[in-house]
């Protein structure tokens, strides 16, 4: 099935501030996020529970945080960049808590997230996003932590393939085009 993605404002003859754009990016991020992790199992990989899908999930969100980032270089000065992604961010860890905490019950989803935020934009900032894509490097490193996720199953020793050929590239690519629509 097809992800509809709405990225155009309703209204577009209102300016919009950073922070509803990136509320707005939020709201898209995660929708590719969770159906990218859909469509994984639907290739038939297997998670072990609802954790699992939930860490492959904040894999995605951190990736297209860091596709954010570097799509808004050169687009915004240093401190426009750093209140949209910030934004952006937060919104995300607002979906991630909601979603847990239906999930799997109470906890601070948010800084688990938060941590691995930060130690994967450490992780991600040596690679090139040209305007071509992400590099070969990039999609590699999202398909790695998706790998070591999943675990040891026999059926998931090929989601590195499966997230490096198809489903990183067409994740980045969705939001990559909504990330621009929305500023039309």
């Amino acid at each position: 099935m097809a992800l509809r993605i709405k990225s155009h404002w309703w209204n577009d003859e209102n300016d919009r501030s950073l922070a509803e754009i990136g509320s707005a990016l939020a709201f898209i991020a995660w929708r590719i996020a969770v159906d990218k992790a859909i469509n994984l199992h639907c290739e038939r990989f297997v998670y072990s529970n609802d954790a699992q899908r939930l860490q492959v999930i904040q894999e995605y969100l951190v990736f297209l945080i860091q596709i954010a980032d570097r799509l808004s270089f050169g687009r915004f000065g240093d401190e426009d960049r750093r209140a949209l992604v910030t934004s952006f961010a937060k919104k995300c860890i607002e979906h991630l808590q909601d979603n847990s905490t239906d999930l799997l019950g109470p906890g601070d989803y948010g800084q688990v997230f938060v941590e691995r935020l930060n130690t994967r934009s450490g992780e991600y900032a040596d690679f090139e996003l040209s305007p071509e894509g992400p590099s070969y490097a990039f999609l590699r490193h999202l398909g790695f932590e998706i790998q070591s996720l999943m675990g040891q199953h026999e059926e998931n020793r090929w989601v590195i393939d499966q997230v490096m050929d198809k489903d990183g590239w067409d994740a980045y690519k969705r939001f990559a085009k909504a990330f621009g629509d929305l500023f039309e």
